[in-house]
């Protein structure tokens, strides 16, 4: 799952060593956070966040295939 995300997240950005994705994982439940450059925030987060949320949904149908749940937070740069 982390992959997934890892990888549509560098497809869209600008700058592709800025995207870190760190899993949270506690018991059959997933939380993934991602950071990208805050330039590219805007790109992952789309036009009223449909970006964000398109993946989302693909993260949870991923989850879903492994009998697991997932929750995708998009992080402020720091």
């Amino acid at each position: 799952m982390k992959e997934l995300i890892e990888y549509i997240a560098r497809s869209l950005v600008d700058d592709p060593s800025q995207v870190e994705v760190n899993c949270d994982r506690g018991g059959n439940k997933t939380r993934v956070e991602l950071r990208v450059a805050k330039e590219d925030m805007g790109r992952v987060i789309g036009k009223g966040g449909r970006v964000a949320n398109s993946m989302r949904v693909l993260l949870r149908v991923a989850a879903a295939r492994e009998g697991k749940q997932a929750s995708l937070d998009v992080v402020e740069p720091r």
